[in-house]
C-alpha cells in the first residue's frame, strides 16, 4: 500500500484492533468515526504486532506512545487518536466512510502525477537522511515541472477554472 502511487484512506469505525489497525497504519489517512477505537492489542493474548504495527506506530505517534499503547494493549478513542497523530480526522457519527470517499474526492481533484510524486516524497523523507529526501524532492519536483498537468493547472488557475488533468 506504501508503495502503490495512489493514496489509501482508511475509514475506521467501531473496532480496529490488532491486525485492523496495523492495515489503517499501513494507509496513508485515516479517518475515524467518533465512537471508533484503535489500538494494537495482541500483548493481551501472547504475540506481538506481525503486521507492520511496531514499526509503522512510532512514525506516526513516536516511540513512547507506541510503547504504551503496545505494552499495555489499551485502546485509544477517536479523540485520542486524532490529538496523537494517529487519526488524520474525526467524522460526524456514523460518517468515517462519507469522510474518507470525500477526502479521496478532494485528493482526486488535484494533478495526479502531482499526488504520486508528493507521496513518494513524503516516503522519501521518513526513510532518507535529510540530503538524500532533499535530492530526492527535487528529482520529484523537476519530474512534475516538465508535465504537460503543470502547464494546465497553470492555464487553469489563470483562468479560473477547474484544471482537466491528463496524467501527463
Amino acid at each position: 500500500m506504501e508503495r502503490c502511487p495512489k493514496p489509501w484512506i482508511a475509514a475506521v469505525n467501531g473496532l480496529a484492533l490488532g491486525g485492523g489497525c496495523e492495515l489503517a497504519l499501513a494507509c496513508d489517512l485515516r479517518i475515524v468515526d467518533p465512537a471508533a477505537q484503535m489500538g494494537l492489542t495482541e500483548t493481551r493474548i501472547g504475540i506481538i504486532p506481525g503486521g507492520g504495527g511496531t514499526v509503522r506506530l512510532p512514525r506516526l505517534v513516536g516511540l513512547g506512545r507506541a510503547r504504551d499503547m503496545i505494552l499495555t494493549a489499551r485502546r485509544v478513542p477517536a479523540d485520542e487518536a486524532l490529538r496523537i497523530g494517529l487519526a488524520d480526522r474525526v467524522s460526524a457519527p456514523g460518517g468515517s466512510v462519507d469522510a474518507a470517499v470525500a477526502l479521496g474526492n478532494e485528493i482526486a481533484a488535484n494533478a495526479p502525477l502531482s499526488v504520486a510524486a508528493a507521496k513518494t516524497a513524503l516516503a522519501d523523507a521518513w526513510d532518507l537522511p535529510l540530503d538524500e529526501a532533499l535530492e530526492h524532492e527535487r528529482g520529484h519536483y523537476e519530474t512534475v515541472l516538465r508535465s504537460a498537468d503543470r502547464l494546465e493547472g497553470l492555464q487553469a488557475f489563470a483562468e479560473k477554472r477547474p484544471a482537466k488533468w491528463t496524467g501527463k
